[in-house]
C-alpha cells in the first residue's frame, strides 16, 4: 500500500482541475470532495476518478466554465441548471443553497440537472452537520443495475446519504448505494485481481458470478438484496425512488439515459432530460425540538 502526503495530494488534484480550466475556488471545492472520499476509506470515489473527469472534459461532456443558474425557485426549493459542470463543483453550491434556505425557512430542498458524477453522496449530507441540521443527498448514476427478474441494466447504483448530528458520539452518517456495492468498487477489485462475493453481480444471462470484469461484458450489478428470495425488490424500489427524485423531478436524465462516467461509452439517443441529476435537502432540528436535546439522545 502506498501512502502520500495529504497536502501534496491536495495540491496535485487542485492543479489537475485548474489545468482543465476550472476556476481556482471551484477547483478547491472539487478537490475536497475527492479527498474526503479517501479519508473516509471510499477509494472507489476518490482520486481514482480523477482520470475519468479529465477524459470527460476532453470529450466535451464536462464544462470547466459553466454558467450555473437557478431556473426555478421558491422560499424552500430551487432547481439548478448546472450547464454540464462537474458534479463536484455544482454539488457543494447546491447543498449550500439548501442549507441557506433551511436557515431561513426551516428546510431547504434543491434539485440539479445537467450535471455530472458528483463523488460521494455523504460529503454533501455532512455539510449540514455544523449547522445543527439533518442533511440529505441523492444522485442517480449511469445504468449498471438490472432490476429484479431482469438482465437489462436500467438503473444506476443511485446512492442515498443522510447525515444526522450528535453530541459526544461521531455523527450518524448513512451513505449507501442501492445496489450491494458501488460500481467503482468493482473497478478497484478488478485492478487488484480480486474476486467479488456472490450476490453482487450477474452475467448477461442472469447467472450469479464472482468475476468483477463481467460487468464490462454485458453483466450487471443486482439491486440491494441480491435476488427476489432475499428481497432485492426493496433495493430496486429504493433505486427507483432516487432516480425519480434526482432525475425525473429535476428534469435530468434517468434510467438508461443517465450519462456514463467514462468517456468511451456513448451517450444514448433520444435522452429525455439533461445530464445527471442530484437532490439535496437540509432540515433544521430546532424546527422540531431543541437541537442540543436531540443530539444528546443521539
Amino acid at each position: 500500500m502506498n501512502y502520500y502526503d495529504l497536502s501534496k495530494l491536495r495540491l496535485f488534484v487542485e492543479s489537475v482541475f485548474t489545468k482543465m480550466g476550472i476556476e481556482n475556488e471551484e477547483a478547491i471545492l472539487a478537490t475536497e470532495v475527492l479527498i474526503k472520499a479517501e479519508l473516509r476509506n471510499i477509494p472507489s470515489h476518490g482520486i481514482i476518478r480523477l482520470p475519468d473527469y479529465v477524459r470527460l472534459w476532453q470529450a466535451g461532456r464536462i464544462n470547466a466554465n459553466p454558467q450555473i443558474k437557478i431556473i426555478k425557485e421558491t422560499h424552500t426549493t430551487a432547481l439548478i441548471d448546472a450547464d454540464k459542470a462537474a458534479g463536484l463543483v455544482v454539488g457543494p453550491k447546491a447543498m449550500k443553497l439548501a442549507i441557506k434556505k433551511a436557515q431561513e425557512y426551516s428546510s431547504g430542498w434543491v434539485c440539479v440537472n445537467n450535471s455530472n458524477h458528483y463523488g460521494i453522496a455523504g460529503y454533501y449530507a455532512m455539510m449540514a452537520l455544523e449547522h445543527n441540521m439533518i442533511g440529505i443527498s441523492l444522485t442517480n448514476a449511469n445504468a449498471s443495475v438490472a432490476p429484479t427478474f431482469s438482465v437489462e441494466r436500467l438503473l444506476g447504483t443511485n446512492p442515498i446519504a443522510i447525515a444526522i448530528p450528535t453530541d459526544k458520539q461521531p455523527a450518524f452518517v448513512l451513505d449507501m448505494a442501492t445496489s450491494p456495492v458501488a460500481r467503482g468498487k468493482l473497478t478497484v477489485m478488478e485492478k487488484k485481481g480480486e474476486r467479488c462475493p456472490h450476490g453482487w453481480i450477474q452475467d448477461k444471462d442472469g447467472n450469479a458470478t464472482d468475476n468483477p470484469s463481467i460487468i464490462r461484458d454485458g453483466g450487471s450489478l443486482v439491486p440491494l438484496g441480491s435476488d427476489n428470495t432475499h428481497a432485492s425488490y426493496k433495493g430496486y424500489g429504493l433505486a427507483a425512488v432516487v432516480d425519480v427524485l434526482s432525475g425525473v423531478l429535476s428534469g435530468a436524465n434517468y434510467s438508461k439515459w443517465v450519462p456514463p462516467i467514462v468517456s468511451y461509452l456513448p451517450l444514448l439517443a433520444n435522452a429525455p432530460g439533461l445530464g445527471t441529476g442530484h437532490f439535496f435537502g437540509a432540515m433544521r432540528i430546532d424546527a422540531f425540538r431543541d437541537a442540543e436535546e436531540f443530539k444528546k439522545e443521539m
